[in-house]
């Protein structure tokens, strides 16, 4: 399956809904986006990888770098990642958890809770 990005705005929020197979072939679109985004003067963003159904290092990589870029321009990264348990989908929240890298990111269930200037992350 091929990677799909879809790209709205919500507030002062850039969303990039994230659809498919974050991997070694896919991952340079996602970060692409990301920084078409920064280039357009967007600096809040928020990733949508509840539809991810899978994700290997090369796509950790480009989360990793996604929140390094928007750090360095004083912009913030969320991400959504449902905690329901990789065999409904959050394959990602896994694999973050299992890198020990979850901590590092904002995690919401939902883009209205991560768009929401009141709601607080997930915990890891």
């Amino acid at each position: 399956m091929t990677l799909k990005v879809d790209e709205t705005e919500q507030g002062d929020w850039t969303v990039l809904r994230i659809r498919g197979e974050l991997d070694l072939v896919s991952s340079p679109v996602v970060r692409q986006s990301v920084h078409d985004a920064v280039a357009e003067g967007q600096h809040d963003v928020v990733l949508d990888l509840s539809e991810v159904f899978f994700c290997d290092s090369s796509g950790v990589g480009v989360l990793i770098a996604s929140r390094r870029l928007m750090k360095s321009c004083g912009g913030r990264l969320r991400l959504i990642l449902p905690a329901r348990g990789a065999e409904d989908g959050s394959h990602v929240n896994k694999v973050l958890g299992a890198l020990g890298v979850r901590r590092l990111f904002d995690v919401y269930p939902d883009t209205g809770s991560a768009v929401d200037e009141a709601c607080e992350p997930l915990t890891a």
